[in-house]
């Protein structure tokens, strides 16, 4: 936050008398605030750095800097004569004016989404004269905003959800935990009678290149690789893998696309790597290319084969396979720079051959006791 342009200045035994201040345990409680605004600004501190230290609003803190400025550090600890006493707003006002700021501006006919602080208190103003709300005829931001705080109430700010749409979220998800707990079960009976794969696609992977070169890391420069800021898109590929819970090994492909055609090749790569007597049960999610025509087509060629547990609607968190998407993220895609959709192609394979000299197994644990 910028300073105004003109310096407060303070002489030294204007120092002497607000530190006094300060210390006076008989001293009000205005007073005392006042003087900490002041020394705090003159010390350095920003109008919004005292703001948030004190929890109040910067106008008030703001009032009292210009005070001392134009009329001197002991004039700014009290009120300025004539200023009298603000009108006083009813608990009826009050419920009024919060109800008013916990609607949506475009409910009230106005064209505006969320509120500002300037636009409640124009409304508030101009709707409280009409319902005779005087107190609120000089209403500013600050008082908007010490209300507002007070009630814990921030309608210009916008916080999102996930809705649960599938009426079955409860049953689907505690069918996708009935198989990590078979997964347990198979681990412990030692037979390999049933391969269970986590499976989702990722989408999106973008191949970008660098235009000027990484310049490598100096300590003089900050310790840190240095990259030109600008960059070229190749275009976008899409990774469908899966995971064998049982054995951590990781199958995948990369792809252009990520349609019905490119997961019955997915399944097709599953098909190969097991023994055709071994049944695969994949998770997934409802996308539209597990459930197509296409794909029951082929389902029909390999009856008993293959079996799908669907995780619910907007469920993706049940899936282990997107804590190994978050993996790939962190350690391969972040940063990467590439010259052609091929090469971030063969990095991708290239990656999951590496992983799977050493697979690890990934563990289900959230709710499994209650299985």
């Amino acid at each position: 936050m910028r300073r105004r342009g003109k310096e407060l200045r303070l002489r030294e035994e204007e120092k002497v008398m607000l530190e006094r201040v300060i210390r006076r345990r008989t001293e009000k409680l205005t007073r005392v605030e006042r003087a900490k605004y002041i020394l705090d600004y003159y010390n350095g501190e920003s109008i919004y750095s005292i703001a948030k230290k004190y929890k109040t609003n910067r106008p008030k803190v703001q009032r009292t800097i210009d005070k001392a400025i134009i009329y001197g550090a002991e004039s700014a600890l009290d009120d300025l004569p004539g200023r009298g006493r603000k009108p006083v707003i009813s608990e009826e006002a009050r419920i009024w004016f919060l109800n008013i700021a916990c609607q949506k501006p475009k409910d009230l006919g106005l064209p505006y989404e969320v509120w500002t602080l300037s636009k409640l208190a124009k409304y508030i103003r101009e709707k409280g004269q009409e319902l005779g709300f005087n107190c609120f005829e000089k209403l500013s931001k600050g008082t908007v905003s010490k209300l507002l705080s007070k009630s814990n109430i921030k309608p210009f700010k916008v916080k999102y959800y996930q809705e649960r749409r599938d009426k079955d979220f409860e049953e689907k998800m505690v069918q996708v935990l009935c198989v990590y707990k078979e997964v347990e079960l198979l681990k412990k009976k030692g037979e390999r009678e049933l391969v269970i794969v986590s499976y989702d696609e990722k989408p999106g992977i973008q191949a970008i290149g660098n235009l000027g070169e990484d310049i490598r890391i100096d300590p003089d420069k900050g310790g840190s690789i240095l990259r030109d800021s600008n960059y070229k898109r190749y275009g976008t590929v899409s990774f469908l893998g899966g995971i064998d819970l049982l054995t951590g090994q990781i199958h995948g492909i990369v792809r252009d696309r990520h349609r019905s055609e490119e997961f019955i090749e997915f399944l097709e790569l599953l098909d190969k790597a097991y023994p055709q007597k071994i049944r695969i049960k994949i998770i997934l999610d409802n996308h539209s290319s597990h459930t197509s025509k296409k794909t029951r087509s082929y389902l029909k060629n390999k009856i008993g084969r293959f079996e799908f547990v669907f995780t619910p609607k907007h469920g993706s968190w049940l899936n282990i396979i997107e804590v190994f998407f978050s993996k790939m993220t962190r350690s391969l895609l972040r940063h990467i720079r590439v010259e052609s959709k091929e090469e971030l192609k063969e990095r991708i394979l290239s990656y999951i051959e590496e992983l799977n000299r050493q697979p690890v197994i990934f563990k289900w644990k959230y709710k499994l006791n209650e299985i």
